[in-house]
């Protein structure tokens, strides 16, 4: 029960980071943005391995472990997470959020190609119910948010197809980050998840850093408004907070019952960004309508096609259709 609680903190921490962070960035840049949730991260990622006793096992990681997470701090933390807090720029949480949630199908078909895991049939399904809930949050979405009625200029202006570039962008390096982590832990099976969390923020500190030298980016990085600055900071300290109760909630709970509840990240999204970003925001019901298709193409995807069949008692032919094998890496 512990487990099934943090994974639900974990999702709705998550969900309010990016509406900070899309808030942050109505006026302010990503970069500015980027600034303060990398570093803070692995701020936050030392505390917690010096409280749990971990700080001690960063030297023993061989080699090819600390490679395998430098690049997962890379790819998730500066090349996903610029992605995901630039399409929240261009066009706004709701529209990119199901778009990102394709995460998992990426992870999906790494974990098929590379780990030689099972792709069923059930899987699929939800694949196709991602990709639709995606689609379907774009309808009608060209034309923004009304301000004042129907007559009026619309307050906010979706730019979809960059936006989209970015989504996808996003969920091709979340995606692809869980791999290079389980690579890295399966190179160095007894050490700790928060000791490895301290290689990966480093790596993408360091990383992110090299923008330093560019002195427009200096320059913008400095010219953060006191206006943005509480919300690049709360964007900060809520996405530590998140990864703190999605580990707490792995160490107590199995991953596929802690996978599902995270998904609920995007109903929580909608829900905050009505309340925190009503005017900054679209919102109609094609996007309640793929947001929620999305949610349950990926608990189909996260949900073992066994477990699924025993909790809703399905008839053994569907059960054994949904369970089919497409493929076996």
């Amino acid at each position: 029960m512990l487990g099934i609680l943090y994974a639900a903190l974990g999702a709705f921490t998550f969900a309010l980071n990016n509406v900070a962070m899309r808030r942050g960035v109505v006026t302010g840049s990503v970069l500015q943005g980027m600034a303060m949730t990398v570093p803070l991260g692995g701020l936050t990622f030392l505390i917690i391995a010096t409280a749990f006793g971990e700080l001690g096992q960063l030297a023993l990681f061989p080699a090819v472990a600390v490679a395998w997470l430098a690049g997962q701090g890379i790819v998730h933390f500066v090349f996903g997470r610029y992605c995901n807090y630039k399409s929240n720029q261009l066009m706004g949480v709701n529209l990119s959020a199901p778009v990102v949630q394709l995460q998992i199908v990426v992870a999906m078909v790494w974990a098929v190609l590379a780990l030689h895991e099972i792709f069923t049939v059930l899987q699929a399904l939800g694949s196709v119910l991602m990709l639709g809930g995606s689609f379907v949050t774009q309808r009608n979405a060209g034309g923004g948010r009304k301000a004042l009625g129907s007559n009026a200029e619309p307050a906010f202006r979706p730019q979809i197809v960059s936006g989209y570039i970015f989504a996808l962008g996003g969920a091709l390096g979340y995606g692809t980050s869980p791999l290079m982590a389980r690579e890295a832990f399966l190179a160095a099976p007894n050490l700790g998840t928060a000791a490895g969390g301290c290689i990966a923020y480093a790596s993408a500190t360091l990383s992110f850093a090299l923008i330093l030298f560019k002195p427009s980016s200096w320059a913008d990085i400095r010219s953060t408004s006191r206006e943005n600055l509480p919300w690049f900071l709360s964007g900060a300290v809520t996405v530590a907070i998140s990864q703190a109760f999605v580990y707490a909630s792995l160490a107590a709970a199995p991953l596929i019952v802690v996978t599902p509840i995270l998904q609920l990240s995007l109903v929580f999204r909608l829900g905050l960004s009505q309340w925190i970003n009503r005017e900054h925001e679209v919102m109609n019901t094609p996007v309640i309508v793929g947001a929620f298709t999305a949610v349950a193409g990926s608990l189909l995807v996260s949900v073992p096609t066994d477990m699924l069949a025993r909790w809703l008692d399905l008839p053994p032919a569907l059960a054994d259709l949904l369970s089919y094998r497409l493929a076996a890496g």
